[in-house]
């Protein structure tokens, strides 16, 4: 059997409840055609960068699945049926990963670089600049062209 990651996108007005629901639904079909589930994450209630038949949000989750592409294929035909599954892409993967994925792992402020400059090292010196010139100090401007005052405006 092959190994497989299998992500989907549920509507955001659904439950969790509901959306442990359809986890378990197609957790069923896989193992009623051979295959069997491992891992199973909920990623939860995030934004989608842009509008999926009109929902703003989606609930994510996670499966590892360990099946024959048989029992896949039928999983996504439910799911290309199912009104409440917005979007959903299985990838086949050598071994599955151990421990949490990537979306699961929370990273602490102190992993993240410091902006304070230690990271990106000193600050440029602008030596080289010439002093800046004040506003009366410009050029005539080219093509003879100087601006007039407005005549006044009549009533």
């Amino acid at each position: 059997m092959a190994l497989y990651e299998h992500v989907f996108l549920a509507r955001q007005d659904m439950s969790q409840q509901q959306v442990d629901a359809l986890v378990e639904q197609y957790k069923g079909v896989l193992e009623a055609n051979g295959g069997k589930v491992g891992r199973v994450e909920n990623w939860g209630l995030k934004s989608l960068t842009y509008r999926i038949k009109k929902n703003r949000k989606a609930h994510y989750a996670l499966m590892d699945i360990d099946a024959p592409a048989a029992a896949v294929h039928e999983m996504e035909r439910q799911m290309r049926i199912n009104e409440d599954v917005l979007r959903y892409m299985t990838i086949a993967v050598d071994k599955h990963e151990e421990g949490p994925s990537a979306m699961m792992q929370k990273r602490d402020r102190d992993d993240r670089p410091r902006r304070d400059g230690d990271d990106r090292g000193p600050r440029r010196e602008f030596g080289d600049r010439p002093p800046r010139r004040e506003f009366g100090d410009r050029p005539p401007r080219e093509g003879g062209f100087e601006r007039a005052p407005r005549p006044p405006r009549e009533a």
